[in-house]
């Protein structure tokens, strides 16, 4: 998959007790999500990365770290 580097602005505001990010028009189009979408957000080496949600993504993610967790010491072994 390639990755579009454009590099857009957001604005944060108050909503209700919280912060919110108002994305433009153009990043919605291109993540194809609208009002009452869910993303998942992940922190990365370069910041934070938007995403559309995947229920599906998180159910293995939960999966791998859950195989981590147990498994930890063959893992350490593993990476030496």
């Amino acid at each position: 998959m390639r990755y579009n580097s454009r590099m857009t602005k957001v604005k944060l505001t108050t909503v209700g007790n919280s912060v919110g990010i108002v994305l433009p028009r153009e990043v919605l189009t291109r993540l194809r999500i609208g009002k009452g979408d869910v993303l998942s957000v992940v922190e990365t080496a370069r910041g934070v990365e938007l995403s559309p949600y995947d229920p599906e993504f998180e159910r293995q993610m939960d999966l791998a770290e859950e195989i981590m967790r147990e498994d930890r010491d063959v893992l350490r072994k593993l990476a030496q």
